[in-house]
């Protein structure tokens, strides 16, 4: 059976949504969880006919969101160093943290270590689209990055579309300003040349192909993708309050709604971003799953099957004969 150790106190509202989160992810599917936080706290709030599968990893120190992810090192006490720990020393196979992004790529970078021939790690992170969803990287972990960081982002990104979402030939795109060749910047043509000897690289894809279903694995540098990532998480919300706004201007729209209730729920099942769980940082010999500080219990789960989904696949042996094969 999988084990992932979840960091119950790193989140924005402290361990309650993790709790919750994990007793959903318990009912619906046995795994062991480690529970890493203060053990007086958590056993509690753990129902008993699951406590079977409930570890605990005693842990008083939180990383703090103010504090810099260079300092990660320095709190050995904390919940995300020590859940880190767990997956360096392979008592378990995954964490699953909703703390400081930064100290969690930091540690995982330094404690877990990379995968054989990888360059740097990429947050992938899973946006809907009008055919399903497309896994854009990376969104937040490398701002400043290099031509040969975003090609092994994409073999890392099309291995993760083939092995995790069951897509057996994932079109590939790079982010650009313009779908012609010639456009982008120095970093973008560069990498064009590059992602070229890929057979699913279908070219450079502009921010609606994200959405449209005309690709399914975008490539960018972090700094892009954690634009877009913000961008989109703000015109979601942004769009729904008007809806609301001028739904209840309305005793027309109001009646209307009750007839389309069921549309609006998938809908906002579809794209909201709590169904998607958390973000995996690939290229790490190990799983971790970023999860957003504010999730609730439906996040949380969803977390842990991305973590469960990912552990049992071979995702990581495939990343790494992939870049072994084209460093030939």
């Amino acid at each position: 059976m999988i084990s992932i150790a979840i960091d119950t106190m790193g989140g924005d509202y402290g361990e309650k949504p993790i709790i919750e989160g994990l007793v959903q992810a318990l009912r619906e599917k046995p795994f062991n969880a480690v529970l890493v936080g203060r053990r007086a706290l958590l056993e509690p709030q753990i129902p008993q006919d699951l406590r079977e599968f409930v570890s605990y990893e005693e842990a008083s120190d939180v990383f703090r969101m103010e504090e810099s992810a260079t300092d990660a090192l320095k709190h050995k006490e904390s919940t995300i160093y020590k859940a880190i720990e767990l997956v360096r020393d392979k008592k378990v196979q995954a964490i699953v943290s909703a703390g400081h992004s930064g100290a969690t790529m930091s540690l995982a970078t330094l404690r877990i270590g990379r995968i054989n021939n990888v360059l740097r790690p990429a947050i992938a992170t899973l946006m809907p689209s009008v055919t399903g969803k497309t896994l854009v990287l990376d969104v937040g972990a490398n701002t400043d990055c290099k031509s040969e960081y975003l090609f092994q982002f994409a073999i890392m990104g099309e291995a993760y579309a083939k092995e995790v979402m069951k897509i057996a030939k994932p079109r590939v795109a790079l982010l650009s300003n313009g779908e012609e060749e010639s456009k982008g910047n120095e970093l973008t043509k560069e990498a064009h040349a590059l992602l070229k000897k890929m057979p699913n690289f279908i070219g450079n894809g502009e921010g609606r192909d994200i959405f449209n279903g005309e690709v399914d694995v975008l490539v960018c540098d972090g700094f892009s993708g954690n634009l877009v990532l913000k961008a989109t998480e703000g015109a979601v919300t942004a769009v729904f309050d008007l809806l609301k706004k001028h739904i209840k201007s309305s005793f027309v729209a109001m009646l209307g709604v009750l007839f389309l209730k069921p549309v609006f729920r998938k809908l906002k099942k579809h794209i909201d971003w709590q169904e998607y769980g958390g973000a995996p940082l690939l290229g790490i010999n190990g799983c971790v799953i970023i999860s957003h500080g504010k999730s609730d219990g439906r996040a949380i789960k969803n977390a842990i099957f991305q973590a469960l989904n990912f552990s049992e696949s071979k995702i990581n042996q495939i990343i790494e004969s992939e870049l072994a094969a084209f460093a030939k």
